[in-house]
Parts: C-alpha cells; structure tokens; sequence
C-alpha cells in the first residue's frame, strides 16, 4: 500500500475515532446533567415529613406514588447513572487511546512523505568552479 493510501486510511480512521470521543464526551455530559437531577430529588427526598403526597408524571397526568417507592426508584436510577459514567469513562479512555496511537500513526506517515519527497527532488547542481 502506498504511503498516501495509508495517509488517507489513517486520516478518515482518526476522524472516526474524533467523533467517537465528541460522542462519548456528549454522553458524559448527558450523564453528569441526570445525576445531578437525581441527586437533587434525593435531597428532596430527606426533607419531607411521612405524610407528604408524592406525584410521579406521567406523560401529561401526575399520579399519586408511595414515598418508599419513589425514593426506591430514585436510588436505583442513581445507582444506574453511576454505572453508566463508568462505562462511558472506560469507553473514553479507550478512545482516547486509540486516537493518540493513530495520531502518532498519521506523523510517522507524513514523515516518510516528506523524506521520499526530498529524495525525490532533485538536489541543486553544485556550481562548476572555474
């Protein structure tokens, strides 16, 4: 495979794994945005005395919810959430690890462009002495 083939594999490769990580990173923030929304209803949750009424909403009608159950359901969300960054934080890091490797990848390559170019080209005539 010619150099520039490589060039090009690697390059449109490194794009891939670019968008990958905004990807990746967009579901982080996803992800950072929810927990802290259901951290928040948790802290809720400690300040209200037995005989508050909780509502869950769904679609357009709020119904009536056991407090245990919400609170229950909020746990396991949280619970959830977390496991989720954990995923996502591996899949960064393994994309950030392959972005790096075609990164050096892609300057080995050009490297070898330029030097077969500069052989390539023909090096000034030396001036005859007279």
């Amino acid at each position: 495979m010619s150099l520039q083939t490589r060039l090009q594999t690697a390059s449109s490769e490194y794009q891939k794994l670019q968008a990958d990580l905004s990807n990746a990173v967009e579901a982080r923030q996803r992800l950072d945005a929810q927990l802290s929304e259901n951290d928040l209803v948790k802290k809720e949750f400690t300040q209200l005395a037995p005989d508050n009424i909780v509502y869950k909403q769904i679609g357009p009608v709020l119904v009536k919810q056991d407090q245990a159950e919400a609170k229950s359901n909020v746990e396991t969300r949280l619970e959830f959430i977390r496991g989720e960054i954990k995923r996502v934080e591996a899949q960064l890091q393994d994309i950030q690890s392959k972005s790096e490797n075609k990164k050096n990848e892609l300057v080995q390559i050009q490297t070898a462009l330029q030097q077969a170019a500069q052989q390539a080209s023909p090096s000034p005539a030396a001036p005859l002495g007279v």
